[in-house]
């Protein structure tokens, strides 16, 4: 096999194996403990985090809840391109989900940032206006961590800088957390 190939294959497997499964285990309780407050969960990020945040928030609010129960209120901060391009615009970058944020967050809601660098102005400024405003942070991050988790209840980070190894991590971090719901019901 190409050495490229192997090298990606080596890093990403060892990073999973090093998950932080106690701070896997805080965000899986801190969205039960939402769930049973009927609070609200907010995903967001940029680029192909942003696709990781939409793919969650899909799997998360179809399977998390199994049956017929109340299912999760989950929302991707970054699915609105008319929201996004017009804050924006008329803002600014850094705002578009702050904005949305003070619309919709309310005390004990749950916030999700994911982000390679940890840095993103935007993910940075909802970051404090949740934790300002009462909310909890699960920071998912590479490069070792950066602003998203100033202050987060839970913090999933690696030492990564490939943001293509890091998107695939997170994705597979937050399918975890789908399947802990899932094998999980009795907790509902």
């Amino acid at each position: 096999m190409n050495a490229m190939f192997t090298a990606y294959q080596d890093e990403l497997i060892g990073e999973i194996r090093r998950i932080d499964g106690e701070a896997l285990e805080r965000a899986a309780e801190l969205l039960l403990e939402a769930y049973h407050g009927d609070r609200q969960v907010f995903v967001m990020g940029n680029g192909g985090s942003a696709g990781t945040a939409n793919h969650f928030v899909c799997d998360f609010g179809k399977n998390a809840v199994q049956g017929g129960r109340r299912r999760f209120r989950i929302h991707s901060l970054c699915d609105n391109v008319e929201a996004i391009t017009a804050l924006g615009n008329d803002i600014a970058f850094e705002a578009i989900f702050a904005f949305q944020l003070e619309n919709q967050m309310r005390p004990g809601d749950v916030l999700i940032a994911i982000s390679a660098s940890g840095n993103s102005p935007d993910l940075v400024r909802a970051c404090e206006y949740a934790k300002e405003h009462g909310g909890q942070v699960i920071a998912l991050s590479g490069f070792g961590g950066g602003r998203i988790c100033e202050g987060a209840a839970v913090r999933l980070v690696t030492p990564m800088r490939s943001y293509e190894r890091i998107e695939d991590l997170h994705l597979i971090l937050l399918h975890m957390l789908v399947c802990w719901f899932k094998e999980h019901q009795d907790r509902l």
